[in-house]
């Protein structure tokens, strides 16, 4: 049986995707069309759209995919959240690193599982990494598909973001339950090690805010231990600054090995950080955008936690 053919159109004035839709597919319903737009059976300029206050210009060609959705993402690390023809906001796992560090590693990244995933849309389809987490943090993610997009958003990140914020399990209970803390960062490059330092001494100048969000005792007896489940929203975003940063209060983050005791007196063999929330600013649409990635269960300590008082 011969497949229908996907149905195409040009867009001849600035509009947006919705009544764009209305106005080509007689008899629809807005709550069809969100339908198609959800099934991801809509591309604008070959690229996945599930929005539908998606601006539109004259001369984007836009597709309607007959009797299939696009190509779907399904990878235990990795999480699509948000698509459009410009970025992929995704939540990653921990234990994926964002991109290699030798570029001629075949080790299985981010990058790579997105890079795989948007040429089986087409060929002519590329990924590139606005920012970066390491490899033991999970959360919010973005990518841009074209160079000129990943270079306008490094370059004016500081203005496009208006909210980065992060969860994490730290040992210990903070004096403050809340408070900023200000450094100036140096990393060697002979360890990969970054240092801070409370007064100017040459290094990136790092802020961070912090909040305790519950403080609490795992343990019983001689294996009690004081944690405490805190938010941190950064103002600079430097290499391992929340990591460092809580070291240098002596609070690390459970499980970190590089700056912390690692998994010895944490009961969750991963390090406890998550990129919970990032707003910014659409590059294309120019409206805020807020994309939040679910607190791993792990983080839910549930019965091994008491509660301070």
């Amino acid at each position: 049986m011969k497949r229908k053919q996907d149905t195409s159109f040009r867009v001849e004035a600035a509009t947006e995707l919705m009544p764009f839709l209305l106005s080509k597919l007689g008899g629809m319903t807005r709550t069809s069309v969100k339908q198609l737009l959800s099934q991801r059976r809509v591309t604008v300029n070959s690229g996945i759209q599930t929005r539908h206050d998606t601006p539109l210009k004259a001369g984007d060609m836009i597709n309607i995919l007959q009797g299939r959705g696009n190509v779907e993402l399904r990878h235990p690390k990795l999480r699509v959240i948000y698509e459009d023809n410009a970025l992929i906001v995704v939540e990653k796992k921990n234990g994926l690193l964002t991109v290699p560090y030798n570029p001629k590693s075949s080790e299985m990244t981010a990058y790579s599982i997105l890079k795989e995933y948007v040429r089986k849309q087409s060929n002519r389809n590329t990924i590139h990494v606005v920012h970066r987490l390491d490899r033991e943090t999970s959360g919010v993610l973005v990518f841009a598909k074209s160079p000129e997009l990943q270079e306008y958003m490094r370059t004016y990140w500081k203005q496009l973001v208006s909210k980065r914020s992060y969860v994490a399990l730290v040992e210990g209970h903070l004096a403050k339950p809340e408070g900023t803390i200000t450094s100036w960062l140096t990393e060697d490059n002979q360890t990969a090690m970054v240092y801070s330092s409370k007064t100017d001494n040459g290094g990136q100048k790092a802020i961070t805010n912090y909040k305790v969000l519950k403080a609490m005792t795992i343990g019983e007896g001689d294996q009690e231990m004081p944690v405490s489940l805190v938010e941190l929203n950064l103002e600079t975003g430097r290499t391992n600054q929340i990591r460092v940063h809580m070291q240098s209060i002596g609070h690390p983050v459970m499980g970190d090995r590089k700056y912390g005791h690692g998994n010895e007196f944490s009961p969750i063999d991963r390090l406890c950080l998550h990129a919970r929330t990032l707003e910014f600013i659409h590059p294309m649409t120019e409206k805020k955008v807020r994309f939040e990635a679910p607190l791993p269960k792990e983080f839910s300590i549930g019965d091994k936690a008491r509660v301070k008082s």
